[in-house]
């Protein structure tokens, strides 16, 4: 019997921000102790190209030294090396997210701040997208938006046209709870999915988006609101869901860093649009890997995911 389906009967979904990369999770433990060493070695290692498994582990080790000082050591003993500045970069956007979670939004001169470490890292890494990432993802901070997200998302898509957590974190500036609407929202995560290439992740943003709305009237609205009902059996909710399943997992040839992410999304979108058979092969992809969200959108996170996995696989 495998492992993932002993866990499975055991009833312990498998919990893992790293999402099953050791290498990720010892530098996030080093980055935490103070150690920087680790992080440089895991950056300077792998293929630049490989701008979709880069974002996840830049993003990882800053959460993990965001309220350290262990990134600033490192970038000011070596303030020319491109890795240093890009991990400093998406560390001081963290830290800004940080402030704002704790009720009060950041200076504009802070934020400010963040955006030139950003630019200065685009500088010392012209065919990184990633600071780019950070630029979009700060940009929500903003009062209003930032002016300047127009000429950032062009540069990001000049680097990588189909940047995963680039396109995530654009949908969240245009979603409803910071600078959009639902509307711009599925529109912008249709556009994007019907563009996509075949195989790609990016085919299942609109169930992001439909996730996000769901959370969005919940919380002005609380749990009767209007239209939420069928939000997620809906024509066009059952649509986008068959078109990932044939554009994503039909043509699925590459793991993407962050697939344990996506195909929750999918999984939940299928399983709460009456598609349990559908739903059947996407957790078996899983392989009893859990995310918070969207669950805990739909209940109780970890008791949602094994009742609906165990109703799939056991059926």
């Amino acid at each position: 019997m495998s492992a993932w389906l002993r866990r499975r009967r055991s009833g312990a979904p498998d919990y893992d921000p790293a999402f099953g990369d050791r290498a990720l999770e010892e530098g996030c433990q080093d980055m935490a102790m103070g150690r920087w060493e680790g992080a440089r070695d895991l950056l300077a290692q792998h293929p630049h190209d490989d701008w979709d498994r880069r974002a996840h582990r830049i993003r990882l080790l800053a959460d993990a030294a965001a309220d350290r000082h262990t990134v600033d050591v490192w970038h000011a003993s070596d303030p020319s090396d491109p890795d240093a500045a890009v991990l400093r970069a998406e560390t001081e956007v963290m830290r800004m997210f940080a402030v704002a979670r704790g009720g009060a939004m950041p200076a504009r001169q802070a934020l400010d701040r963040a955006s030139e470490l950003c630019l200065r890292a685009a500088g010392l890494a012209p065919g990184d997208p990633h600071p780019y990432v950070s630029l979009v993802a700060l940009a929500r901070l903003y009062e209003g938006g930032d002016p300047h997200l127009g000429h950032w998302w062009k540069e990001l898509r000049a680097r990588d046209p189909f940047h995963r957590e680039g396109h995530h974190q654009a949908l969240r500036y245009l979603s409803a709870r910071w600078h959009g609407s639902h509307g711009e929202a599925y529109n912008f995560a249709w556009d994007t999915a019907v563009y996509a290439p075949v195989g790609s992740p990016l085919a299942v943003l609109p169930q992001v988006a439909r996730a996000e709305q769901f959370r969005y009237a919940q919380a002005e609205q609380g749990r009767s609101a209007i239209g939420l009902a069928a939000h997620w059996s809906g024509g066009r909710a059952r649509w986008d869901l068959k078109e990932a399943l044939e554009k994503w997992i039909g043509g699925r040839t590459a793991v993407y860093a962050q697939d344990v992410a996506d195909l929750n999304h999918l999984a939940h979108g299928l399983v709460h649009a009456g598609m349990e058979g559908e739903a059947g092969p996407v957790f078996a992809l899983l392989e009893n890997r859990a995310t918070r969200v969207p669950w805990s959108y739909t209940g109780d996170a970890e008791g949602s995911f094994i009742r609906w996995r165990d109703r799939v696989l056991g059926s």
